[in-house]
C-alpha cells in the first residue's frame, strides 16, 4: 500500500488548534490580568480574541476538522484511517474525486456512491510540494484510476 495522504495531517488537526487556541487563551487571560490590576477595561482586548476564536473554529472547521487521519491506495482500493476506524472504500465506488489545491492544507474529497461509516464524502490532505498551487501527480493517477474502474 502506498501513503497518497499527508504526513502533516497531525500536525493540521491536532497541534494547530491547540497552539491556535491556547496563544489565544493565554493572550485573553494576561490582558484581562494587566486591565484588572490597571483598574482600566479596554474592550478591544476583549473582542479581538473572542473574534479571533469564532473565525478560527469556524475556518478549522471547515478546513481541517474534517480531514481523515491516513489514506492508502491498494491499488483496486483506498483504505481510510480516522481515530482509530478503518473504512474500504472500492475505487469502483466512488462517485466523484475534487482535488483543491487553493487551501490550505490542499484537499481531496472523494464522494462516495453509497454512505460509508465515516460519510458520504471523506476528505484528506494529500502529500505537500514544495511548488505553491502545483497538482499532486498522485492524486492525477488516482482520479484516472477511478474514471477507469467506473467505466469497467
Amino acid at each position: 500500500m502506498r501513503r497518497i495522504s499527508s504526513r502533516l495531517t497531525f500536525l493540521h488537526k491536532r497541534l494547530f488548534p491547540v497552539l491556535w487556541f491556547g496563544f489565544l487563551a493565554i493572550f485573553f487571560v494576561v490582558s484581562g490580568w494587566s486591565m484588572w490590576q490597571g483598574g482600566r477595561l479596554n474592550i478591544m482586548f476583549v473582542i479581538v480574541p473572542v473574534f479571533m476564536v469564532v473565525v478560527g473554529y469556524l475556518l478549522l472547521k471547515n478546513l481541517v476538522f474534517d480531514l481523515v487521519d491516513e489514506a492508502w491506495d491498494a491499488g483496486d482500493h483506498l483504505l481510510f484511517k480516522n481515530k482509530g476506524m478503518e473504512e474500504r472504500v472500492q475505487l469502483s465506488d466512488i462517485m466523484n474525486v475534487s482535488y483543491s489545491v487553493l487551501t490550505n492544507p490542499p484537499r481531496v474529497t472523494i464522494t462516495l456512491r453509497t454512505p460509508s461509516r465515516l460519510g458520504k464524502e471523506i476528505t484528506f490532505s494529500p502529500p505537500a510540494s514544495w511548488i505553491p498551487f502545483k497538482k499532486s501527480p498522485i492524486i492525477d493517477d488516482l482520479i484516472q484510476r477511478v474514471d477507469n474502474a467506473r467505466r469497467e
